[in-house]
């Protein structure tokens, strides 16, 4: 018991973070969540509130959706998620794997991101690049859920408009979240057990969001992604050496 509610605090404190942040959320909250209620919970519950979430910003700014990034980043990220939901079976058997796994790209999340934030780049990436962070995207969020770092890494030099980019980023969302949705609804993911969990997490998820857009307007948006940026860091660690 002691354990689920850590488990809801970590939802509530981490969608406080991503409504400021824009992306941060997931990537802290599935390390303490695995840890917390393990991979087969962790994983469907933050996917569907993470579509949750997305389908609220794109309900009101559907019409600030870049179509032309928004189908290249589908076609690109798919591949690499179709690779990740083939892999995901494979790895759910061994617990050990996952968090080392997880807890070695959120490492690299927080060292990469943390880079980029503070020398302020957000100059586009070559078409190599572009496609290599397209498909570990997609990759990275078939596993678990946690591809947006390198997605904002690559839409952050192609999309310049704060709503542009906002509204994008959670049409992909809205698609590939139901992707996996499906994936996970036919591998057996949702059952008895984890329906009341996630109607609390849903619950938490609106009360997260309306604080979140409160102290957005009250507090530095930068203090909130060096926070995110250390805690995400310690949460890999802790993970990767568990």
């Amino acid at each position: 018991m002691g354990k689920l509610l850590l488990f809801y605090l970590v939802i509530f404190l981490s969608n406080i973070i991503q409504c400021i942040t824009g992306f941060a959320g997931t990537v802290l909250a599935m390390p303490f969540s695995i840890m917390l209620v393990g991979y087969a919970t962790a994983k469907p519950i933050l996917n569907v509130l993470g579509l949750a979430a997305s389908i609220g910003v794109l309900a009101t700014h559907y019409r600030d959706v870049d179509k032309r990034e928004f189908f290249k980043i589908i076609v690109v990220m798919g591949i690499g998620i179709g690779g990740g939901m083939f892999i995901s079976p494979h790895i759910t058997a061994n617990p050990d794997w996952i968090h080392k796994i997880l807890g070695a790209v959120v490492v690299f999340f927080a060292i990469y991101n943390a880079i980029l934030f503070f020398k302020k780049k957000d100059k586009a990436p070559n078409k190599i690049l572009s496609v290599l962070l397209l498909v570990g995207a997609g990759l990275i969020h078939g596993l678990f859920v946690c591809g947006g770092p390198l997605l904002v890494t690559y839409a952050s030099g192609k999309i310049k408009d704060t709503k542009r980019f906002r509204a994008t980023l959670s049409a992909v969302w809205v698609v590939l979240n139901t992707i996996i949705l499906f994936a996970d609804i036919k591998d057996g993911y949702f059952n008895p057990q984890i329906i009341p969990n996630l109607t609390i997490c849903m619950a938490l998820l609106i009360v997260a969001l309306a604080v979140g857009e409160k102290l957005a307007k009250k507090m530095s948006k930068n203090v909130f992604m060096i926070i995110s940026y250390f805690l995400m860091f310690d949460s890999g660690i802790s993970l990767f050496l568990d």
